[in-house]
């Protein structure tokens, strides 16, 4: 029986929508929709036939077969015909090691998914590749697609408009004015996307895209669009293939939309139902102190003794973070985000901006480059090993979204002082002359207060 997928509500009602289908919500209870796989077609293969597959693939297939996403092509989009997959080489993306920054927390086995290391810096050419593949298969099949369309903080935006521009399908970015770093608002000019920039926030540019994409020729590319979750959650399936099929027992991801959050744990509960791995880490849904609706939402919830509910949620007006990216107050994927955060007995933590900043400067010492997104995630890692939430005896893994390079602007501005927070780990260039001997001396005289721990 070959692979079939459809959407369905998130609600439980039963109906069900095709997936080439322009909708967003379910018409009966108005709820977000989500891709649902035929599971028994799916148990035809038995576990370690995945497992093979999918290590015989990796990284060395036929085109598009290699990228992270479409190798696991059949429990992604299988409607897609190969010819219409639009694959900019995806995923695969690094799980490093970090063992001397696992040896200062007190961890015996720490990983960092590097999802910043994909085409566009940043984890959402996952869910891009996807959406824009079946895009691209819906207007091979005769549907006017006038164009693509997003609200972004800036990562969505350069992944939609670079997969855009590879297929040919016209690009619409909604930004907030003044919220996102100049690299993230370059990429998708540099890729041809028609790009507005909006006097509001994210949630603000968000409402702007719902009431654009009520016309069907312009179709919604942001995460409440369930085919986006669907490359997301491949970052479940590596994670637990690039530790030998083993599961770790946390794994930490910054949250914002929630779109990730969903994602992974929908990754995770799949390979369940199927057989391929037996049990489901916990999750962490980690927030900016200044954008935290689902922590709060969630600490009403350990109130009244019980777990997460969708009701426990208000919405906030996010204040300004360094984490720009997950600067959102009100989250379209709220609902997936609680059914995700029960399922895996998850935890929903916070890191104030000095606690972010201070993670991202002292990994960067151990050889990372983080994001501000990845040093909130490392903060609230921090905060649960120190009150024993997490054994020091754990292997974890946490979510690193974006690259570096795409926040060099945090970074500079921690290090070179008079930014939002005190740059406990900055470290700034000696000037120095050109005199030879006085360098060398200088040198030796810093190398010397470096080894007696009188500096960094």
């Amino acid at each position: 029986m070959p692979a079939q997928a459809w959407f369905q509500s998130v609600a439980g009602s039963p109906d069900r929508y095709p997936l080439d289908q322009v909708i967003y919500r379910c018409p009966r209870d108005g709820a977000l929709l989500e891709v649902v796989h035929d599971i028994e077609a799916w148990r035809e293969r038995s576990p370690q036939q995945w497992r093979d597959l999918f290590d015989a693939r990796a990284g060395r297939s036929p085109w598009p077969y290699r990228s992270g996403v479409w190798s696991r092509h059949e429990w992604v989009a299988p409607h897609v015909d190969p010819k219409n997959i639009v694959s900019l080489g995806e995923g695969n993306s690094h799980l490093l090691p970090v063992q001397r920054y696992a040896k200062e927390l007190g961890l015996a086995d720490l990983w960092v998914k590097q999802c910043g290391t994909s085409h566009t810096g940043s984890f959402k050419d996952l869910g891009m590749t996807v959406l824009v593949s079946c895009v691209n298969q819906m207007i091979a099949q005769g549907q006017s697609i006038r164009a693509v369309a997003c609200a972004s903080t800036g990562d969505t935006s350069a992944a939609l408009a670079a997969y855009g521009a590879a297929a040919g399908i016209p690009v619409i970015v909604l930004l907030p004015r003044g919220k996102i770093t100049a690299a993230q608002l370059t990429q998708p000019i540099a890729n041809g996307a028609l790009v507005c920039s909006l006097d509001t926030d994210f949630d603000g540019c968000m409402r702007v895209v719902q009431q654009l994409t009520q016309d069907p020729h312009l179709y919604l590319a942001n995460s409440m669009n369930s085919l986006r979750v669907e490359g997301q959650k491949t970052i479940a399936s590596e994670i637990v293939q690039q530790l030998d099929w083993q599961v770790p027992d946390w794994i930490l991801v910054p949250g914002g939309n929630l779109g990730n959050v969903s994602a992974i744990a929908k990754g995770l509960l799949e390979m369940q139902a199927v057989g391929v791995i037996e049990r489901v880490p916990r999750l962490v849904c980690c927030q900016a102190e200044n954008a935290n609706p689902l922590y709060r939402a969630y600490q009403r919830a350990r109130a009244a003794g019980r777990d997460l509910q969708v009701q426990d949620f208000e919405p906030v007006v996010a204040q300004t973070t360094q984490a720009s990216a997950i600067q959102i107050g009100a989250p379209v994927s709220l609902p997936k985000a609680v059914k995700a955060v029960v399922a895996c007995r998850g935890v929903v933590a916070q890191a104030s901006e000095q606690q972010l900043a201070d993670a991202a400067a002292r990994a960067d010492r151990y050889g990372l480059f983080t994001c501000p997104h990845t040093g909130v995630a490392l903060a609230c890692l921090e905060q649960l090993v120190a009150d024993k939430t997490i054994a020091e005896g754990a292997r974890v893994v946490v979510v690193s979204t974006a690259h570096g390079l795409k926040f060099s602007e945090f970074k500079a501005g921690y290090h070179r002082g008079g930014g939002p927070v005190t740059g406990v780990y900055a470290n700034k260039p000696i000037e120095l002359g050109s005199e030879p001997k006085a360098v060398v001396e200088a040198i030796h005289r810093v190398l010397d207060k470096q080894s007696s721990g009188a500096a960094l």
